[in-house]
């Protein structure tokens, strides 16, 4: 693939994305709610194809591709999982936006602290979010990588496509804050689900069409067609990175924060439906591509790889692969200005204001915008150490993020939480996950998510029955949940 016509289509990207970006910006983002959030004003339309663009990230047709190339068509079954999870933003999208539209909430982690009445709620679940989105964001820079070194074989180095990356997503997160995020958000998914689903139909038909296709999987990789298949995905496997994924859309700060974006329940439910549409397509069209470099290209050392070599393949118009390569770096791209933004809100609203007990509303979002650059940079030095397997490092991130699920439960289910339930269950079941993710343990053969959301949901549990929940609090937000979602 041309190095030349490669820079050209960038270049063309962030002229668009930096003129939608610019016609975004709609009077003053001088409130938190108004730069982190969009004046929780955004339409279904554009709310759906953000979230997508978030979501489905680098993980996708990149990281998916390569999980499933490595592993086959368990791969498939893993991403249903996660879809399946997504069914729980209709049990706690509604309930999220509207306490979020009557508190004012920016974070959910100040949901959190205002529910269970207390400032170091807040602070532990925000310093906790801090702490595994970080390497997040920098698997979606390592995908960019990546990326561009593959399709470009080493014309662009590594290191250069992060660079890019890191500075675009840094320029989106300060022109208008989300509303400008969500807006080029939108021009990324579109770009994402119609060029990615055509270059499939053209690999389909290179590969000797849908027949032609499965046998070739048939005959010379049956054993991908089936689970655990090459011994990749077996049980225990397959479970460790389900676990995590199922609850995605609410332990995710930079996913559930989107749910007091939209302007009604009508938008937030048709923000659901079109991410269901679109996850739908994206995630048969990312097992399809990983499938065809397994084909194609069957000795990769490096899995993720996959997309890059499919690309530059000659089943690939090379006009066409590069609008898909900047559709993928568009989407990777999506998903770190918005982990700037969340953590950024969550450093400034509840590290910070708690910490300082600083309320003002313009000082918190001057302290906001100060940390982003802060937080890309430690994002970048995290993706220089260029790990592999995007896919189930992605999941090591959520594995982090999952302790905070069940005090998320229980701020909805569960008058008998209490605040001490939640500091105890996070605090000490994220350090178990960094130990078992940095040692490389597994006892009793378990991944860390799985002892994360186990370790978490029991102290919570046990901590709360031995202290006293805030009866009156409790009684006021479920009461008024109650009355608005009848």
């Amino acid at each position: 693939m041309s190095t030349t016509l490669v820079w050209v289509m960038i270049a063309i990207y962030v002229v668009l994305a930096l003129a939608i970006a610019y016609l975004s910006r709609n009077g003053k983002q001088d409130s938190m709610a108004g730069y982190f959030l969009g004046d929780r004003k955004l339409n279904g339309f554009v709310s759906a194809l953000s979230y997508s663009a978030t979501t489905y990230s680098a993980f996708m047709l990149v990281g998916l591709a390569g999980l499933t190339y490595n592993g086959g068509i368990g791969a498939y079954g893993f991403e249903i999982i996660y879809f399946m999870g997504v069914s729980l933003v209709a049990i706690f999208g509604p309930r999220f936006w509207v306490v979020g539209k009557k508190y004012g909430y920016v974070t959910p982690s100040e949901m959190l602290g205002d529910r269970y009445q207390n400032k170091w709620v807040a602070i532990v679940t925000a310093i906790s979010s801090c702490l595994f989105l970080i390497p997040y964001s920098a698997v979606q820079l390592t995908g960019i990588g990546y990326l561009l070194q593959g399709v470009t074989n080493n014309a662009i180095p590594y290191t250069t496509g992060v660079i890019i990356a890191t500075a675009l997503a840094l320029i989106f997160s300060y022109i208008a804050g989300i509303r400008s995020v969500a807006w080029t958000d939108s021009l990324q998914a579109l770009m994402m689900i119609i060029t990615s689903t055509i270059v499939v139909i053209l690999i389909i038909n290179g590969l000797g069409g849908i027949t032609g296709f499965f046998e070739t999987l048939e005959t010379n990789q049956a054993e991908d067609l089936t689970v655990p298949g090459n011994g990749y995905f077996s049980f225990w496997t397959f479970l460790g990175l389900t676990i995590p994924w199922f609850f995605f859309s609410i332990s995710n700060p930079q996913v559930s924060q989107r749910l007091f974006m939209p302007a009604s329940l009508k938008s937030l439910r048709h923000m659901l439906m079109g991410f269901l549409v679109f996850g739908l397509i994206y995630t048969i069209v990312s097992v399809v591509w990983g499938f065809s470099a397994s084909i194609l290209f069957p000795d990769l050392e490096n899995a993720d790889l996959a997309t890059p070599m499919l690309l530059s393949s000659d089943l690939v118009p090379p006009v066409l692969g590069v609008i898909v390569m900047v559709g993928i770096m568009a989407a990777a791209i999506s998903t770190i200005d918005s982990i700037l933004l969340t953590l950024s809100s969550l450093f400034s609203r509840d590290v910070y204001g708690n910490f300082k007990q600083q309320t003002d509303d313009k000082k918190q979002l001057k302290i906001g915008k100060i940390v982003i650059p802060v937080i890309a940079t430690l994002a970048f030095l995290f993706a220089q150490l260029q790990l592999d397997l995007i896919a189930v490092l992605s999941v090591a991130s959520s594995a982090g993020l999952i302790v905070v699920v069940p005090a998320i439960i229980g701020t909805f289910f569960w008058k008998r939480g209490t605040a001490a339930g939640v500091i105890v269950s996070v605090a000490v079941s994220s350090i178990l996950v960094i130990i078992l993710e940095f040692f490389k343990i597994l006892p009793f053969g378990l991944k860390s998510g799985i002892w994360g959301i186990i370790v978490s949901s029991l102290l919570f549990i046990i901590i709360s029955l031995l202290t006293k929940a805030p009866a009156e609090k409790a009684e006021e937000f479920l009461g008024y949940i109650k009355t608005r979602l009848k």
